[in-house]
Formats: structure tokens, C-alpha cells, sequence
């Protein structure tokens, strides 16, 4: 970045170069092309002027781009605070009514972070990772991501049935991924093409060891006694009836055997 500046003095015309870069001035090279001169009675005659140049950091593009983006879509409160980490930076957002660059499920500050990523690396080919957060979103969603994937793999574990998780981003599959790597007997593999591409977690363990892993344990039921049918026509169940003279100690017909 390069700009000429022209000032009442050398120092008025660096000052603005300082004030339209916004860095401090020793980041800024300067060359000075012309400075003022002085009349024949000791009076500056003329202007300044200085060559100015400046060249921006990844980090420094970065909010700047974000800066004015968020500011084109109708958020003018926003600020950037910076975590550098080993090889990019992590954004953070701040300002009133922030919050709503997030979107659902993290839509709108995903595109935010991938073009903010597309601008600072076209320069180079040193890919610089940029991060985009606001208000702590993206470790929310990372436990909620660990959450779900941990919950779905054990019910896999017990079923043995495959499970598709929602579609998600390459970042969010990653972390599902980290998960499921970690509980024995279940393994996951992406599918599908962006922006569908989503995790399928699946059980690795045979029907006849589920148990072993949590499956189900069901209480068998105790085997039922077959039920007896009663083939005995009305006439025998009648004629074997006990009757009255059966009953009695003696008498002609407790005598009588058939």
C-alpha cells in the first residue's frame, strides 16, 4: 500500500498518512519528495509532500474487511479483538446487536469467516488460518457438537443401527469425528458433497457381543406352559358329574361297580 500525502510541514504530512493507515508511525516507510521552502525573509514557501507506504498484516486485512462488511449489512457498533494463535488468528466480534451475524446454526459467521479467509490469502501462497467467533459461540457449539456426537454414538453402540448426523461444515465434522474416535466398538466416515456433506457414525461390533457394550438387556421373558384344551364332549362332562346317591355310605347303588 502505497499513497502520497502532502502537508503544510514533513511532519503534518506523515501525521496524515499515520491517521489513514491507522498504525503507529513507525510502520509506515516514508520518502520524502518535496518539503517546503523558505523566502528570502526566513517564510516557508509551499507544501510538503512524502511518499507513504504500508504494508498490512494478514491479522490487520482481516478486521478490516469484517469491519466493513458488518458495517455494510447495517451493524455500525462493531469492534475486533485478536487472539493470535500458531499459524492464523482468532477474530472476536463485539459491539451491540452483534449477535445477529451469528445466523442459525452458525451460517452467517461461517461465511463471514470463509470470505475474510479468501481475501487475506490470495496475496501469498502462506495460507494464514483466520477464525471468526462472537460472544463465545464457537466453543458453545463445540460442546454441543461433542454432546450430540457422544449421545448418538453410544445409542449406535446399543442399536447397532447407523446413524446420519445434519450436514455440517468441515470444521464441525472434524470435532464429531475427534468424538467417536475416542468410544470403543463405533467408528464415523464423511459422505455426500458440500455444503451436504454430513458424518455417518456406525457400530463396529457384532450383534452376538453387543451386550458386552452396553446393548440391549432385555429381560427374556419365562417360557409360557402351553395351554390344555378340554376335548371332553358336554354328555361325559355330565355323566361324570358327582350326584346325590354317590355321596352315600351304603345303599344298592354304592355297591354297584361299572
Amino acid at each position: 500500500m502505497k499513497q502520497i500525502f502532502i502537508g503544510k510541514s514533513v511532519d503534518d504530512a506523515k501525521q496524515q498518512a499515520v491517521h489513514e493507515f491507522g498504525v503507529d508511525l513507525s510502520r509506515i516507510e516514508f520518502e520524502i519528495i518535496e518539503e517546503p521552502k523558505k523566502s528570502f525573509f526566513g517564510k516557508l514557501k509551499g507544501d510538503a509532500k512524502v511518499s507513504a507506504s504500508y504494508e498490512p498484516t494478514k491479522t490487520e486485512i482481516a478486521c478490516k474487511y469484517l469491519v466493513d462488511v458488518i458495517k455494510k449489512i447495517g451493524i455500525d457498533d462493531v469492534t475486533t479483538s485478536v487472539n493470535e494463535t500458531e499459524n492464523g488468528v482468532v477474530i472476536d466480534l463485539d459491539g451491540t446487536d452483534i449477535e445477529s451475524i451469528i445466523g442459525r446454526k452458525g451460517a452467517i459467521i461461517d461465511s463471514l469467516q470463509y470470505l475474510t479467509s479468501l481475501v487475506c490469502n490470495k496475496a501469498d501462497k502462506d495460507y494464514f488460518r483466520i477464525s471468526v467467533d462472537c460472544h463465545g459461540y464457537r466453543k458453545k457449539r463445540k460442546e454441543q457438537l461433542e454432546s450430540l456426537a457422544a449421545k448418538i454414538a453410544k445409542n449406535v453402540l446399543k442399536n447397532g443401527h447407523s446413524s446420519a448426523l445434519e450436514p455440517m461444515n468441515p470444521y464441525e465434522r472434524r470435532i464429531v469425528h475427534s468424538v467417536v474416535s475416542s468410544i470403543e466398538g463405533v467408528s464415523s466416515h464423511s459422505v455426500g458433497e458440500e455444503p451436504r456433506r454430513k458424518v455417518i457414525i456406525t457400530s463396529n461390533v457384532k450383534k452376538s457381543e453387543r451386550k458386552q457394550h452396553g446393548g440391549n438387556n432385555k429381560r427374556r421373558r419365562p417360557p409360557q406352559k402351553k395351554k390344555s384344551f378340554d376335548i371332553t364332549t358336554s354328555f361325559e362332562k355330565d355323566y361324570k358329574k358327582p350326584r346325590p346317591e354317590d355321596t352315600l355310605g351304603s345303599g344298592l347303588y354304592s355297591k354297584i361297580e361299572f
